[in-house]
């Protein structure tokens, strides 16, 4: 049994928070991935900084800007990756990687590098499915799980041929368009998911939107991961902006979000 596999495999919803590589810095990440993973984090999502990100709204996206105008090379984040893993960092790791990025560099060349650096697995956001074979297969190769995602308007056979290439958990989107926090969860998604899961013999978590314990309380023991982005990214640009400690302010957060997760 992989890491992916074992964090989800007690029975209990999954906190899976969302941070940039490289943001706010790369000195920053190592410190950001330990707060995040003692606060209460069974798996982390780590995305990849790309220069034009098809699925991000407007926090993600300045995020990634900023970090790639920091200096957020995919080597760099992989040594930064190393360092956090040799100061004790144990929650898995997915990155999260347009299909870009390991088109350019090499599938089989990614795969490699990012086991070697300490990830287990990656999202594909945007990963046609006719590539899917190929890519699934040097990531399984390399001892990384792969993760598409399923959009509320994906149709019923396209989202059986996506859930039959997931080899770690299926990203459920609970609404479709771009990421970035809502007021409210949509209606049905309980309905949703528990029809995905019907489908699935992996896991799903849900993303896009998640942005509170209250929405998180909502999806536990429905979902089996609940993936929180854009909500962590703002406060940490809120944290910089008032001249508070970044690290903190996401340590606070992730602790808030994992009461949705305590017995009330």
């Amino acid at each position: 049994m992989n890491s992916i596999d074992a964090v989800f495999n007690h029975g209990r919803t999954v906190l899976c928070p969302f941070l940039t590589a490289g943001f706010p810095s790369l000195d920053t990440l190592a410190p950001m991935l330990l707060a995040v993973e003692s606060a209460g984090a069974g798996c982390i999502e780590l995305g990849i900084p790309f220069s034009d990100p098809v699925a991000d709204g407007p926090v993600i996206q300045e995020s990634y800007y900023r970090a790639l105008a920091c200096g957020a090379t995919v080597a760099a984040i992989l040594d930064a990756v190393r360092r956090s893993r040799a100061l004790g960092l144990r929650v898995p790791l997915m990155a999260m990687a347009s299909f870009s990025i390991i088109f350019k560099i090499g599938t089989r060349q990614v795969a490699r590098a990012f086991a070697d650096a300490g990830f287990n697995g990656m999202v594909l956001p945007d990963l046609p499915i006719e590539e899917a074979p190929a890519i699934v297969e040097a990531l399984s190769d390399a001892g990384l799980s792969a993760c598409l995602l399923v959009a509320p308007t994906t149709p019923a056979h396209r989202r059986k041929e996506i859930v039959r290439w997931c080899t770690g958990f299926v990203y459920y989107l609970s609404v479709s368009g771009i990421t970035g926090e809502r007021a409210t969860l949509p209606s049905g998604l309980e309905e949703k998911i528990a029809s995905l899961k019907s489908e699935s013999k992996r896991p799903v978590c849900v993303g896009f939107g998640i942005s509170s314990a209250q929405h998180v309380r909502a999806l536990a023991g429905k979902a089996d991961g609940v993936i929180v982005g854009s909500a962590l990214v703002r406060r940490i640009t809120a944290a910089m902006d008032s001249h508070a400690d970044p690290v903190q302010a996401v340590c606070h957060f992730v602790s808030d979000l994992q009461t949705g997760l305590q017995p009330t």
